[in-house]
């Protein structure tokens, strides 16, 4: 079992461990030695990360860490996590490293890897790099040491990759586009491809200073632009979060859509299209039943994975699957991206409206929804709440009670101290009452 890496690498409240300087500077000594596994040749590593202020600190450390190995460090600054992805496969390097805690709080952070190939690390290379940064790692020879140096046209390099994606042909002209980058990572980069390919761009969230990234704003807070996409006018609205590699979309009413959504229209025009490889969509146990339904209607078939888009990526390379993604709004497009890419998903949504000539309610609309309903129990450090046999007995309760009517699904979220309970059911009433007595038992559980 990993005790440092969580669903997406290691993360946590900044200088509280494992999130500290002294920490970033092991790991990035250990990634460093693991990557760099000969002394001949070049050896370089990627470092991109998000607005939070937190990140100059292990920008820092992880950059001491690893030209103590001998690895050059390329500093991207902030760029989106799949931007991180592509530059190092682009570029050669034998190791990327996004800097980032995605949706969570300003006081949060964490660290991503990615390998020489531009895809996330496996859970077994992680658990090597466990053992390293526990036992430590031998310096490179004086000699040896590595550099570091800051590149200027990351961002550049990423929106030509992005717009490149999209059919030659497609100019968003006429199309007024809401966009909130969660005052994050992609704050520049967004809105500058937006204007690019045509489109009359409303940002919001592009004032980042360190402690505002997610807050109030962004995939997770899409309130802000349903507002502002009212409010102006505008035909749609695309939201990122603090890294941008999960999209939620607003139509022109201001209603929020999902990455179920998303991936249900994507799947169904591309399998139209002759585009979708495999015959199916991967997503994860979290994705709604309706989309599930709506797929197997049209002859497309689901596969799920694990929560997280690495375990979605894993899935798509083993099948030869080539789209995926999750409910959150992490869309995977690998014939383009290694990685989620919130971003790029958008542009396609946007592309969609374009070629079909239709308004976003009708788009991102494509199924009814299962009822389904997420609630969440904070814990503390320490507490294993699921493992108490009245928490054990109240999910067994709950599956019972939903048996032939519905699902249950609990699990330890891997980014946050959360225990996630989530069910789906069409009767309302028993989808309350379901996850209701499996939330309270949990709530006792961590109060005791």
């Amino acid at each position: 079992m990993r005790k440092l890496f969580g669903t997406d690498g290691v993360r946590g409240t900044a200088n509280i461990h494992p999130m500290t300087a002294e920490m970033a500077l092991r790991i990035g000594a250990a990634v460093g030695r693991y990557f760099r596994r000969d002394a001949s040749g070049v050896h370089r590593v990627m470092i991109g990360k998000d607005t939070r202020l937190s990140g100059y600190m292990f920008e820092s450390a992880l950059t001491a860490g690893l030209t103590s190995t001998g690895m050059n460090v390329l500093l991207m600054g902030p760029v989106p996590t799949p931007a991180v992805g592509l530059m190092t496969r682009s570029m050669r390097a034998d190791l990327g490293v996004m800097i980032s805690a995605s949706h969570n709080p300003a006081e949060d952070n964490g660290i991503k890897f990615f390998g020489p190939d531009g895809f996330k690390l496996s859970d077994s290379a992680e658990l090597e790099l466990e053992a390293l940064i526990e036992n430590g790692v031998e310096p490179a020879q004086t000699a040896n040491i590595g550099r570091a140096k800051r590149i200027d046209d990351a961002r550049f390099r990423y929106g030509e990759r992005v717009k490149s994606s999209l059919p030659k042909d497609i100019r968003f002209d006429g199309l007024k586009v809401v966009i909130d980058c969660a005052n994050g990572a992609a704050y520049r980069a967004a809105p500058e491809i937006l204007w690019e390919l045509g489109a009359e761009v409303v940002p919001i969230g592009v004032s980042p200073d360190g402690v505002n990234i997610n807050d109030g704003c962004g995939s997770t807070h899409p309130q802000a632009a349903a507002e502002a996409v009212v409010a102006h006018g505008a035909h749609v609205g695309i939201c990122l979060d603090g890294d941008a590699d999960r999209v939620i979309l607003i139509d022109e009413n201001g209603k929020v859509a999902d990455g179920d959504q998303l991936m249900g229209l994507l799947a169904s025009r591309w399998a139209e299209q002759g585009l979708l490889t495999g015959g199916a969509l991967v997503s994860t146990v979290m994705s709604n039943l309706g989309l599930e339904r709506f797929l197997n209607d049209r002859g497309i078939g689901l596969e799920r994975s694990a929560v997280g888009d690495r375990y979605v990526v894993e899935r798509m390379r083993s099948g030869g699957f080539n789209l995926g993604g999750e409910q959150s709004g992490h869309i995977v497009m690998s014939d383009y991206a290694t990685t989620g890419d919130g971003l790029m998903a958008g542009l396609h949504f946007l592309a969609e409206m374009v070629s079909s000539e239709q308004k976003a309610s009708l788009l991102a609309e494509q199924f009814q929804p299962v009822p389904q309903l997420l609630k969440n129990v904070r814990f503390k450090a320490g507490q294993t709440p699921l493992e108490v046999e009245q928490v054990q007995d109240a999910i067994q309760g709950a599956e019972q009670a939903l048996n032939g009517q519905g699902r249950l699904l609990i699990r330890k979220s891997g980014t946050e101290p959360l225990i996630r309970v989530m069910a789906e059911c069409e009767d309302e009433a028993l989808l309350n009452k379901t996850v209701d007595s499996v939330v309270d038992a949990v709530s006792i559980a961590v109060t005791i």
